[in-house]
């Protein structure tokens, strides 16, 4: 009889513990997105002087593909759900992986500097939080605005510089990188609001199996396409191709899709703006690309910005 008075009672450290475990989980899960996220720029910095855009991208994709079905069969995880579950995770897919990837790849390659590429790109947590207001019926605290407006000044501010830069060795645009510019917000935008309102249902492994595969199909098709299929395998191309699949569509993007399932679109949308100024200290830190006064202080601007998106409401 002792025994079952003291067995609830025993229980209770456990939930607890299991309970901080999975808070702690969560609140370092944010912040490992940025960080990894982040290093998907310095990776193709690395890897595009031997491959082109598209299949470097294609490549990386079904190489992902492929080992995410492997683990999925191996960990005898669920499959899609049918021809819905199919159907949703490869338009989740296209437009996160192929539009938004394909999209920003190609306005570099063909001449957009990549500080403009960031500025264009980072208008999306603001034009997400605005259409999921809408579409999802997620509010919007003010605080929760103030902090999104911060996070595109603070975002200027640290690639003021190099766009200063920019203007000033060519001033004229490459009309076809803005477009591509502008297909990549307009395919990440959507595809984040897609895979809230239909993806939760999609098990994670199989799913996200299927929007690498539908991707990599659509890259690699443009790839032959443009006549963009040559391939130098050197040490630096494998080892940026490595850590991008690994690192980025491995442990970013599953990271980004779990997120997406336990927080509001508006406030994982707003971890994206403290990409760029992570980059920069990367590249400061392995390229010596020098951080000047005004970008620190874009750091900080931007840092606050996301804190206020982040903010929890006041019960």
């Amino acid at each position: 009889m002792e025994q079952e008075r003291r067995g609830p009672r025993a229980a209770v450290p456990a939930a607890r513990a299991g309970a901080g475990e999975r808070s702690a989980a969560d609140a370092v899960a944010p912040w490992l997105f940025v960080l990894l996220w982040s290093t998907g720029f310095v990776g193709a910095k690395y890897g595009l002087p031997y491959a082109g855009p598209f299949t470097f991208l294609g490549v990386r994709l079904a190489i992902a593909a492929v080992l995410l079905a492997a683990l999925a069969v191996l960990a005898g995880a669920p499959g899609p759900g049918g021809a819905t579950g199919w159907r949703h995770a490869a338009v989740a897919g296209l437009l996160l992986h192929a539009g938004y990837l394909g999209g920003v790849f190609l306005a570099i390659s063909v001449g957009v500097p990549a500080g403009v590429s960031s500025v264009i790109v980072s208008l999306q947590p603001v034009l997400t939080a605005v259409l999921a207001a809408r579409l999802l019926g997620e509010a919007l605290r003010r605080v929760q605005v103030a902090g999104l407006v911060l996070g595109v000044v603070g975002v200027v501010l640290v690639l003021s510089p190099g766009l200063a830069a920019a203007a000033g060795a060519d001033s004229a645009l490459p009309p076809l990188g803005l477009a591509a510019c502008g297909v990549a917000l307009l395919a990440t935008t959507a595809g984040t609001l897609y895979q809230k309102r239909y993806g939760g249902g999609v098990p994670l492994l199989s799913g996200t199996a299927v929007q690498y595969a539908a991707s990599s199909a659509v890259l690699l098709a443009a790839a032959v396409a443009t006549g963009d299929r040559a391939i130098s395998w050197t040490p630096e191309f494998v080892a940026a191709m490595a850590w991008l699949v690994l690192a980025l569509s491995l442990g970013a993007v599953l990271l980004l899709l779990t997120l997406l399932r336990r927080g509001t679109v508006a406030r994982v949308s707003s971890l994206f703006y403290l990409v760029p100024p992570a980059t920069a200290v990367e590249a400061y830190l392995l390229f010596g690309e020098r951080l000047t006064p005004l970008a620190l202080l874009g750091l900080a601007v931007t840092a606050a910005g996301v804190a206020l998106v982040l903010r929890p409401a006041r019960p």
